[in-house]
C-alpha cells in the first residue's frame, strides 16, 4: 500500500469531480454465520403494539423492515457463489473451466492449458496451489455446502485469472471497481466470505461508521488511517460493513501497492475494488531502470486524489506503513507495523487543501489468518498464498484532529511526529482489544470504556 512520501507535491488549483460507482447493495450470505435480514419472527413481533392494536407507526417500521429484506432476497437471486454472473455475456460464450463439474476436472483444465503452451508452468503451479489451500481452509468451516462452494468459487476464480492472462488488464491510477457485465466485486466478497468465521469476528464502535455515513451525505471527506494485514482486507472491511454500512463497503477507494494490480492471481479480485493506484516506496528501488516512470505514475496518481477530494463525499483507505503487518521474528507475535510519518502528514495536508470538509479516524484490523503474507518482504511477485478460515476483527476509533493533538509542541517536524504516533497508537490500543476478544476467547467481554465490541453479523 502506498507510502505518500513517495509522492511529490502538488501545486496549483485542480477542478472538483465526482465519481459514483454503480452496482448492487448489501451482498447476500453463503453461511448460515453470515449477515442475514431479520427473520419472519422478528417481523411478526413488529407487527402489534403491546395493546394489540397495529398502529401506524409499527407498520411504518414493518413496511420498512420487510422492504430492507425484499432487497436482501433479490440480492439473494443475483448472486452465484463466487458471482460468475455476466461471465458468459462477456465472453460470448460458457468457458469449459465454468462447468467443471469434480475438482479432478477443474484441475485438469489448467494442466491441459500448460500443454498447449497458453498459460506458464509458473502460474498454473500458483493456481493448483491455491486451490487445494483455498479448498483446505473452506472445509475448515465445516458448512455442509463447503465442496459445492470451493468449486464454483474456485472455478470462477480460474476463469477470471485465465482471462487476463490471454488480455491483461490495465489498472488506471484512479481505478472504479468493475461490476458488469461481470460483477467483479461481488466475486471478491463472495470468494472470501468462507473464510471468515462471522462466530468469532467483531467490530469496534460501529456506531461511528454510521457516523461517517452521515458525514460523507454532507459532502464531507473521510480518510482511515489504518494498518495493513492481507490481500484480502479490502473484503474483510466490506464483509463486516456490508449489512450496516453497505455506502462505506461498496464505495471505499483503497490506496493500493503495485503489487496487487500486476499479480496474475491478484488482479481480478483487485478489479472489483475502488483503487487509488501507486508504486510503493518499499519497491521504488527495485528496478532502477523503472524509478521515473514509478515517479511520474505517483504523480499522476496524486493528482486523481485530489480531484476525488475536492469533490467531496469520499471515503479513502490508505495504509501509512507502505505495507503488510508482519509477525516479530523473534517472537512471533503480531502488532500492526509503525507509521511513516511523512505519509501521514502528506495524507492529512491533501486532505486540508481539498476545500472541503475532512475527518481521519484510526481504524485497526486484525485478520491476518486468513491469508497471511510472507514473513519478509519479496521483491518478486508470485508469493504462495496461505489461507485458513477463521474469526476477524474491524475497529474505527473517534476522529483525530491535527490541532487539538499537536497543541504545545514546539516545530512542525514534532507536530507532524505527535500526530502521526497518536494516530499508530490509537490502533495499536484497538487491535489489542481486538486480540483478547478473538484470541484470547473474552469475546465481547474485551469491550472497554473506549472501543464498544459488536457482532452484527451475528
Amino acid at each position: 500500500m502506498l507510502v505518500l512520501s513517495a509522492l511529490p507535491r502538488v501545486s496549483g488549483s485542480v477542478s472538483a469531480a465526482r465519481f459514483s460507482v454503480s452496482g448492487v447493495g448489501s451482498s447476500p450470505a453463503l453461511s448460515s454465520r453470515s449477515c442475514t435480514p431479520l427473520d419472519s419472527s422478528v417481523r411478526s413481533s413488529l407487527r402489534r403494539c403491546p395493546c394489540g392494536i397495529y398502529t401506524s407507526r409499527t407498520k411504518a417500521v414493518v413496511e420498512a423492515v420487510e422492504s430492507k429484506a425484499a432487497e436482501w432476497r433479490s440480492a439473494m437471486k443475483r448472486a452465484v457463489l463466487a458471482s460468475d454472473t455476466g461471465a458468459e455475456e462477456e465472453v460470448g460464450h460458457a468457458r469449459p473451466i465454468l462447468r467443471a463439474r469434480s475438482e479432478e476436472e477443474l484441475l485438469s483444465y489448467i494442466r491441459k492449458e500448460v500443454e498447449t503452451g497458453r498459460l506458464s508452468s509458473d502460474i498454473a503451479n500458483g493456481l493448483e496451489e491455491l486451490y487445494y489451500n483455498y479448498r483446505n481452509a473452506v472445509l475448515q468451516s465445516g458448512d455442509p455446502r463447503a465442496n459445492k462452494i470451493i468449486l464454483s468459487n474456485m472455478a470462477v476464480a480460474f476463469d477470471r485469472i485465465l482471462l487476463d492472462v490471454e488480455d491483461p488488464f490495465t489498472f488506471s491510477p484512479y481505478h472504479q471497481a468493475i461490476r458488469e457485465p461481470f460483477d467483479y466485486y461481488m466475486f471478491g466478497q463472495n470468494y472470501i466470505r468462507p473464510l471468515i468465521d462471522f462466530r468469532r469476528s467483531y467490530i469496534g464502535n460501529i456506531s461511528i461508521f454510521s457516523d461517517m455515513e452521515r458525514k460523507l451525505q454532507q459532502g464531507h471527506n473521510i480518510v482511515l488511517m489504518s494498518n495493513h494485514q492481507t490481500e484480502a482486507d479490502p473484503a474483510v472491511i466490506a464483509l463486516l460493513l456490508e449489512r450496516t454500512n453497505s455506502h462505506i463497503a461498496e464505495t471505499m477507494i483503497f490506496v493500493a501497492g503495485d503489487r496487487v494490480v500486476t499479480d496474475p492471481l491478484c488482479k481480478p479480485f483487485s478489479m472489483g475494488r475502488n483503487l487509488l493506484c501507486v508504486y510503493s516506496k518499499k519497491h521504488m528501488d527495485d528496478a532502477p531502470e523503472l524509478i521515473e516512470m514509478k515517479r511520474k505514475a505517483n504523480t499522476r496518481s496524486l493528482k486523481e486524489m485530489a480531484l476525488l477530494l475536492r469533490g467531496g463525499s469520499q471515503t479513502i483507505w490508505i495504509a501509512p506503513s507502505g505495507g503488510r503487518d508482519r509477525p516479530d521474528p523473534n517472537t512471533g507475535e503480531w502488532h500492526p507495523a509503525p507509521f511513516d510519518v511523512s505519509s501521514v502528514d502528506n495524507m492529512r495536508r491533501l486532505v486540508e487543501h481539498s476545500s472541503v470538509p475532512g475527518h481521519i479516524y484510526p481504524l485497526s484490523l486484525l485478520c491476518y489468518e486468513v491469508m497471511p503474507p510472507p514473513p519478509q518482504v519479496e521483491k518478486q511477485i508470485g508469493e504462495r498464498r496461505t489461507i485458513s478460515f477463521h474469526g476477524v476483527g474491524l475497529s474505527v476509533a473517534p476522529e483525530l484532529n491535527f490541532n487539538e493533538v499537536t497543541a504545545g509542541r514546539e516545530t512542525p517536524e514534532e507536530a507532524k511526529e505527535a500526530f502521526s504516533q497518536a494516530l499508530y497508537n490509537s490502533v495499536g490500543e484497538q487491535y489489542n482489544v481486538l486480540k483478547s476478544a478473538i484470541y484470547e476467547h473474552q469475546g465481547l467481554n474485551a469491550s472497554n470504556s473506549i472501543i464498544s465490541l459488536s457482532q452484527p453479523c451475528q
